[in-house]
């Protein structure tokens, strides 16, 4: 069996947010009404965080993060940080492109969009996005700890699709190709920042992808003109091109996410990866990629056998949207089922290297919109991450 992973990804991972407390979201609204201080909301804030990462700690976490616990939204804290973007408290329904998922959920009955950021003028990168909130990690953890912690931000084309034409002005950008050339610019800073700092972790979410799997999405993108070939050729350039020429100690992992909402909506990402396996991991030079496999509409492993050999993948197989707990024996049998594939991919290799090639992860966050689930409890966070945990120790007992 190999040898413990030494940098990032680990045999266990989580992907970003933890449940927020009930105090939390309280001081959030009392600070959003003018009713508390910014002192007072990072002190609960802090405290949050702490227990977070005393959660990560006694279930064996290595890569900690602080939950996200700083944001309304897990997408929050780029867009809102740049020169260029100016906020819209409400959008328009028609703004949304048709076809895409939040379409759906936001132009429906009793659902308002969230707060938006949209590019009003040139986007410019006044301040770092993320230091402030990798800093205050540092500040909680120990010495040993930093150089495993990690750091989650959105993928550069988040409103790009949800808006489409209103993503921009063509007085500002001509094209998609500008509007992106200063993104990736900004991502490329962003991330040198992190790494001056000592962040060799980072994971990026993008969920926008995952909505070029769906094929009701696609058919209403194809009535309506757009090339969703084309657009998912170019979302993936992008992404690449923002973490192209990195540190090679500097781990960066994809988050092809599904969304995790509790809106009784259809599912806003369903159909397998296969129209986008191949692209997605052999164009985008990420070590890692964090892909959601907690149910059906995820498809099969088969898509997996595109993963080369000097890549890895973190199967989130344990679900975040219910506090049943999986069969462990079940966990166990899938993983050795995307290994097989694996192994007999277009690379072929060993069961070995290719389970060698696999670490664990419940699929999603425990609260990627404030809200989060009602009816999950900070107990039961810790019992999804500690049975990722007890699974993955019995696959690597040498983890």
């Amino acid at each position: 069996m190999s040898a413990p992973r030494l940098r990032p990804p680990f045999r266990v991972e989580h992907t970003g947010s933890f449940k927020r407390p009930a105090d939390l979201i309280r001081q959030h609204e009392l600070f959003n009404q003018g009713k508390s201080t910014l002192e007072e909301l990072r002190s609960v804030e802090d405290h949050a965080i702490e227990e977070a990462i005393q959660i990560q700690r006694a279930v064996g976490i290595k890569a900690i993060n602080d939950g996200e616990l700083r944001r309304y939204h897990f997408f929050e804290g780029l867009f809102d940080k740049l020169e260029g973007m100016k906020y819209f408290p409400n959008v328009p329904s028609e703004w949304f492109v048709d076809g895409v998922p939040t379409a759906v959920v936001f132009r429906g009955e009793n659902h308002r969009a969230p707060p938006t950021y949209l590019c009003v003028s040139k986007l410019r990168r006044v301040k770092p996005c993320y230091l402030d909130e990798f800093e205050a990690l540092k500040k909680m953890t120990t010495p040993e700890e930093h150089k495993y912690l990690k750091i989650t931000m959105p993928s550069p084309e988040f409103y790009h699709l949800r808006y489409g034409m209103f993503a921009f002005p063509k007085s500002v950008y001509q094209n998609d190709e500008e509007y992106f050339a200063d993104l990736i610019e900004i991502y490329r800073a962003e991330l040198g920042d992190l790494y001056a700092a000592g962040c060799r972790n980072v994971q990026i979410d993008f969920p926008q992808i995952s909505f070029l799997c769906n094929e009701k999405a696609l058919t209403a993108m194809e009535k309506r003109g757009i090339d969703h070939v084309a657009l998912t050729d170019l979302y993936l350039k992008v992404m690449g091109a923002c973490i192209e020429g990195r540190p090679d100690d500097m781990t960066v992992g994809i988050h092809v996410c599904r969304g995790n909402w509790h809106h009784n909506v259809e599912p806003w990402s369903e159909g397998g990866y296969d129209r986008i396996a191949e692209k997605l991991f052999s164009e985008i030079p990420a070590d890692t990629y964090y892909i959601e496999y907690d149910n059906e509409r995820s498809g099969s492993f088969e898509p997996l056998r595109w993963l080369p050999r000097n890549k890895s993948v973190v199967l989130g197989i344990v679900t975040t949207k219910s506090t049943e707990l999986e069969s462990k024996e079940e966990l166990i049998r899938r993983v050795h089922e995307a290994a097989a594939i694996i192994a007999s991919g277009e690379e072929k290799r060993s069961m070995d290297e290719a389970l060698n090639q696999i670490c664990i992860s419940p699929q999603c966050g425990f609260g990627s919109f404030s809200e989060g689930f009602s009816f999950m409890t900070e107990e039961d966070v810790a019992k999804k991450l500690k049975l990722v945990v007890e699974t993955a120790k019995e696959i690597w007992p040498d983890m």
